[in-house]
């Protein structure tokens, strides 16, 4: 089962995309899969994108260093720091735009726009269900247009299905 929703907060600016996926894999693989830099690099990213480099310091206040290639080339560095890790439960760290050593940048660099926040926070839980894992995905969005939300929930949406197919091996 997979789904998708939207919270509108009662604040402007306080938008969340939510995405629930349920995977046929035991959680610790799925964690596992999100918190080793090899695995990770074997999924993560749109349908055409690679992930040639990929760091993680996996504890809180460790960072996420990441770039994502798409298929012309063109290179999206990433950053996260990690604020939470609950293994194999639970993974919370902040998401922003980087430049290649770890400096944030802003989203218009990557042709976003200035609505688009500098820093955004990711939650991703894990829950044990008969051997398979439903995992719930938490991302602060801002108060973004809504063509860039759709983005964002379909790059999301498409590095899900490109996990589901690693852990399918």
């Amino acid at each position: 089962m997979n789904a998708l929703k939207y919270k509108h907060a009662e604040e402007p600016g306080e938008e969340m995309l939510y995405i629930t996926r349920t995977f046929d894999a035991p959680r610790s693989l799925v964690f596992k899969a999100w918190t080793d830099p090899e695995r990770l690099m074997r999924w993560w990213g749109p349908n055409g994108f690679t992930l040639p480099v990929c760091t993680i310091d996996l504890r809180p206040g460790g960072v996420l260093h990441y770039c994502m290639r798409s298929p012309d080339g063109k290179e999206y560095w990433g950053r996260g720091v990690y604020r939470q890790v609950v293994e194999p439960e639970r993974i919370v760290y902040t998401d922003c735009f980087s430049d290649e050593k770890g400096n944030v940048t802003s989203p218009t660099q990557y042709g976003l726009s200035a609505e688009w926040p500098m820093e955004t926070e990711v939650t991703v839980t894990f829950a044990e269900q008969e051997g398979r894992t439903l995992l719930t995905l938490e991302s602060s969005t801002g108060d973004v247009p809504a063509e860039e939300l759709e983005m964002c929930r379909q790059g999301w949406n498409e590095s899900l299905d490109r996990l589901a197919a690693e852990l399918g091996k």
